[in-house]
């Protein structure tokens, strides 16, 4: 039997995280390759409790079909919490519950790329979302990250000469590089954006993650009609119940629960039920700050063990919140013949080229430290500076 597969599939890379992941199943290897939340911060007892009182109280019910759009009160919380932390005026009816932050990516792409459309990134960019655009065959345009977001000198030139379906990005503790928009850049990007009548896909997936505790305007703030935002519960609350949201205006989110009642009719109504019940009976925000000091700790481990072992030509980003720390190495150094060596003693980083779209990013690498404890972040990074002395000193 000779399968007929579309082009777009046969052209879509797999993802290289979840490949790795696939190694990273044996106990005896520390990851930093993944991007997990720490197991032990889930509230199993809570999320228990919240269960078994959806099934007792109303399980028919949650157990049924449901609306595309997801439950209501969800999604009211949702609004409100926007209001409260970023003092966004959003309606439930601007939000769509979906199957985590990652199909906000799918569906935003049905939507708005054509084939040959052009899409601007973010250099580096989230490996996620170039593989889900790449399913639908658009023209990748990236614009290079400072430590205080986007060059907007080139994100202006790119304009001038391009006019792309909409600009993605992640403005909170950037996936992978770690950095965080400052107010200033993020207002600069909306200014231009606005002028170029050119949507932001905001994905938000860190912004409950910061250290410190402060939220910050998103750039939706500042472009109010053209700003899309994504979601998501995975990173408080849990990731294999599959729950994040779009939010956006009445017109693009009609288009969007179009898309999705093509895709899945509506996202898992009871997981959507027992989140809603675990937030009527729990503090999310105590929970969140248990997560951001548990992370900070973690991080600044991390960053400190690596300026204390490697070579000082290696640089890596502080994050002020997040899962992540980025590296960049000098020329003459590989993060591919880093992490191969490093694999074979059982630690695993991610080398940086699956979040460029032109193929570069041997110099650069990313590291998750929320899902390692202390002793495995100081061994790991101990074994990677081993490796690096090795192969070129």
């Amino acid at each position: 039997m000779k399968f007929m597969f579309s082009r777009r599939i046969q052209n879509t890379p797999k993802s290289f995280i979840r490949e790795i992941l696939k190694v990273t199943e044996n106990p005896d290897v520390i990851s930093f390759a993944g991007g997990l939340p720490n197991p032990s911060l889930i509230d199993t007892e809570g999320i228990g409790k919240a269960a078994s009182d959806i099934i007792k109280s109303d399980g028919r019910s949650a157990l049924q079909y449901s609306t595309t759009e997801g439950y209501e009160p969800l999604r009211q919380y949702i609004a409100d919490r926007y209001a409260k932390r970023y003092n966004l005026d959003v309606s439930a009816d601007e939000i769509l519950i979906t199957n985590g932050s990652q199909q906000c990516l799918d569906l935003l792409g049905k939507v708005f790329i054509n084939q040959g459309d052009t899409v601007l990134m973010e250099k580096p960019g989230y490996l996620g979302a170039i593989q889900s655009f790449s399913l639908y065959e658009p023209e990748f345009h990236s614009v290079s990250l400072h430590d205080d977001g986007p060059d907007t000198v080139e994100l202006s030139s790119v304009l001038s000469e391009e006019l792309p379906v909409f600009f993605y990005g992640i403005p909170n503790s950037q996936n992978p590089t770690g950095i965080t928009y400052s107010d200033e850049k993020r207002k600069e990007v909306a200014e231009i954006l606005n002028e170029a009548e050119v949507p932001f896909i905001e994905d938000d997936a860190y912004g409950e993650l910061r250290f410190d505790g402060k939220a910050i305007k998103p750039v939706k703030y500042y472009m109010p009609e053209a700003g899309i935002m994504t979601g998501s519960f995975s990173k408080i609350f849990s990731p294999g119940m599959r729950l994040g949201w779009v939010c956006a205006t009445p017109e693009v989110l009609d288009k969007v629960i179009i898309a999705k009642q093509a895709s899945d009719l509506h996202s898992n109504y009871l997981s959507q039920r027992i989140l809603y019940k675990y937030l009527e009976e729990n503090n999310i925000d105590k929970h969140i700050e248990k997560i951001q000091s548990e992370y900070k700790m973690r991080a600044d481990l991390m960053v400190k063990t690596i300026r204390s072992e490697f070579p000082p030509e290696i640089t890596c980003t502080q994050p002020e919140g997040g899962m992540f720390v980025w590296l960049r190495f000098p020329d003459n150094m590989s993060s591919m013949k880093i992490f191969e060596k490093a694999s074979e003693k059982n630690v695993v980083i991610l080398p940086g080229m699956p979040f460029y779209v032109d193929g570069k990013g041997d110099k650069t690498a990313r590291l998750n430290f929320t899902n390692s404890d202390e002793e495995e972040i100081k061994y790991g990074i101990g074994v990677v500076a081993e490796v690096i002395k090795e192969l070129y000193y």
